[in-house]
């Protein structure tokens, strides 16, 4: 296939991670009321689920793609979160959707880990970077107009059509990838899968500083997202009253980050990741710092054109931080891409799950611990970087980075 359709299907076939979050936030009330859930905070387990199953997986799916190839696996994930989506339609308690949720995420483990092998399998460098970016920005078409979607199926029926409509959609994603996908890993980088194998691989991960690291600034800074997506539905609902139009400002936003991919995408090759990044990571700080001056001594709650503003801007940095940040973990391991997708995957969604649980369980009917919780995991993610630049920003190692 050709590159424009690569990176179409590319950025669909990581999309079905966010479509199984995003399309479905504006049902969290209906779904909390249709099967007893009486706290509010309760009904974001429905994500975190999700979220942990996701991250738990990435772990086998990455030495499985290492050992049997791309495409075998990513099928067998695609079929697990198809079912697992009719499934949840059928459920008739919370407790049986949270399980067939988190075998969704299972699924959509091999979606997230093998789409990124595919990348660094083709493109290095600043090349991968810049494909990263147009995967990102076209993937981010989901964001944009998912939660609009669910809202449109209640108002013709109920939350569990959201589940079939989700089956559907990776349904007509899983037979485009085996019409067209090629398998992409070379026979040289074929590696065995045994505990031995297996256990080299993470070993080679998470013994290389600049790798290790970026994945861990990685998973700090997507932990700010996991604490917004598990309170978006409170935030622009509960506090600002939004009702049907919740959608619109989610979609706002999503369309922002979108940009900001776009952008990254036309400057990486001139300037390179680490100075997009580095710089990227600053302006989320200082933003950070602004929202929560205003956020603690301004207004409450903060009028929303100061909200959406202030978190917009905070937003914006994330498509030079996320694809550059996952590129610059995985640049010197492409040779066991699988399993380095995998402990990045692992790492950054189970430990940004576990920070953004923490986010939004703290709600409190205001904005405040959101925002705390941006400016914190800003500063550890620098600190994560200084480790893994020697204390040095806004320096290229090489021409290509």
């Amino acid at each position: 296939m050709g590159k424009r359709e690569f990176i179409f299907l590319a950025a669909f076939m990581m999309a079905v991670n966010s479509l199984a979050i995003d399309v479905m936030l504006p049902a969290l009330q209906q779904i909390g009321a249709n099967l007893g859930v009486e706290s509010e905070n309760h009904r974001q387990f429905v994500v975190s689920a999700y979220l942990f199953g996701f991250g738990l997986a990435q772990l086998f799916f990455g030495p499985i793609s290492d050992r049997f190839g791309r495409r075998k696996p990513l099928f067998v994930g695609l079929v697990i979160y198809i079912c697992s989506a009719f499934g949840i339609a059928l459920i008739p308690s919370f407790g049986g959707l949270l399980v067939l949720r988190f075998i969704q995420g299972i699924g959509a483990a091999a979606t997230r880990v093998i789409t990124i092998s595919i990348v660094r399998d083709i493109y290095g460098g600043r090349q991968m970077a810049e494909v990263m970016s147009l995967i990102s920005m076209t993937f981010m078409i989901v964001p944009v107009i998912a939660p609009g979607t669910g809202q449109l199926v209640m108002l013709f029926s109920t939350w569990h059509m959201i589940f079939v409509f989700i089956g559907t959609m990776a349904t007509l994603i899983l037979i485009w990838a085996y019409n067209r996908l090629p398998e992409t890993l070379a026979p040289a980088n074929v590696r065995p899968f045994t505990a031995k194998s297996v256990i080299g691989g993470f070993k080679l991960v998470l013994t290389n500083r600049s790798a290790l690291c970026y994945t861990l600034a990685t998973t700090v800074v997507f932990g700010a997202l996991f604490g917004f997506i598990n309170s978006a539905q409170q935030v622009y609902v509960g506090i600002y009253d939004l009702g049907v139009y919740f959608p619109f400002a989610f979609a706002g936003v999503a369309i922002f980050m979108s940009f900001s991919s776009f952008l990254n995408s036309r400057l990486v090759g001139r300037f390179g990741m680490r100075r997009l990044s580095h710089a990227s990571l600053v302006g989320f700080i200082i933003v950070n710092t602004i929202w929560l001056l205003v956020q603690l001594y301004g207004p409450q709650p903060t009028p929303f054109p100061v909200f959406i503003c202030l978190f917009g801007l905070a937003m914006f940095q994330f498509g030079w931080i996320g694809s550059n940040f996952n590129s610059l973990a995985m640049e010197p391991l492409g040779h066991v891409a699988g399993t380095a997708s995998s402990v990045l995957g692992f790492t950054s969604t189970i430990g940004g799950a576990a920070i953004g649980a923490a986010i939004g369980q703290a709600f409190n009917g205001t904005a405040l611990p959101m925002v705390i919780g941006y400016f914190t995991v800003a500063f550890i993610g620098l600190g994560f970087v200084l480790i893994a630049e020697k204390g040095r920003l806004f320096q290229p190692h090489n021409p290509a980075v």
